[in-house]
């Protein structure tokens, strides 16, 4: 009973750690199968997340966190900036760097090319070729931004998961699209696929691998040699769609709203 007390009694851990150039929210996860603790830096290096057995005490995961204090600011000096959606701001579409423009008024949201030499009062955005145009009020800017890129990844990812899943005779029985941060996609054991948005600003081939990957999961649902032979079939580019995640992935999920 006193080591019970001595435990309630601990004072809870922070929200957030103070690392070289600020601090950096923290998050603390308790996994019954864990053995040990665990952490990683979410992607885009915007907080720590820290993976714990069941009952791990709080003086532990502190001991923790200070024994490795140099790793993560090593890991999060290497993160990508943070580019957040706004007017003026450049993010990839389909791997094209695009300058985000607000045009206000009802305009739809649509690409047009973009020049050098822009008109006097707007923004110049030298070697950028395409251009996002955002209509309606300033202060719906970022979530129009957003709805237009789920829009896209869903149209990009139906019409390539329709050509893999015609190639294993195989229907989804459902497409959700998500902002997840652990995985890209995902596939359930009924064929119901998930995937992240903001796939639709990698090259268009890094979503077809990435629509080949979880519809290969229709036939083996593992990631074991069967697998890797079906997922390259569909797509001869799957080796360099996973090393192009691999690479620029956290740039992708540095991106979103201030």
């Amino acid at each position: 009973m006193p080591s019970l007390l001595r435990r309630k009694l601990e004072p809870p851990l922070p929200e957030a750690i103070d690392i070289a150039g600020g601090r950096l929210p923290l998050t603390v996860r308790q996994n019954p199968r864990a053995k040990r603790m665990i952490m990683r830096i979410a992607p885009g290096g915007g907080a720590l997340v820290v993976t714990v057995p069941r009952g791990m005490s709080n003086r532990k995961v502190r001991e923790f966190l200070d024994r490795h204090r140099g790793w993560v600011e090593e890991r999060v000096s290497r993160a990508p900036d943070r580019v957040v959606i706004a007017p003026g701001a450049i993010i990839p579409i389909r791997g094209e760097p695009t300058l985000l423009t607000h045009r206000g008024g009802r305009q739809v949201t649509r690409l047009e090319p973009h020049a050098d030499d822009a008109p006097s009062g707007e923004i110049a955005a030298p070697g950028v070729r395409q251009q996002l145009l955002v209509g309606g009020a300033p202060e719906h800017f970022s979530r129009r931004v957003l709805d237009y890129l789920r829009r896209e990844a869903r149209r990009d990812l139906e019409a390539a998961v329709k050509i893999h899943a015609a190639a294993v005779a195989l229907e989804p029985r459902a497409i959700t699209i998500k902002d997840t941060t652990s995985r890209w996609g995902s596939c359930t054991a009924d064929r119901r696929l998930a995937f992240s948005w903001r796939i639709i600003m990698a090259p268009p081939a890094v979503l077809d691998y990435l629509a080949a990957h979880e519809v290969a999961h229709f036939r083996e649902m593992n990631h074991g040699p069967k697998f890797w032979a079906l997922c390259h079939k569909l797509c001869p580019e799957t080796e360099a769609g996973k090393l192009w995640l691999k690479r620029n992935g956290s740039g992708l999920h540095a991106v979103g709203v201030g």
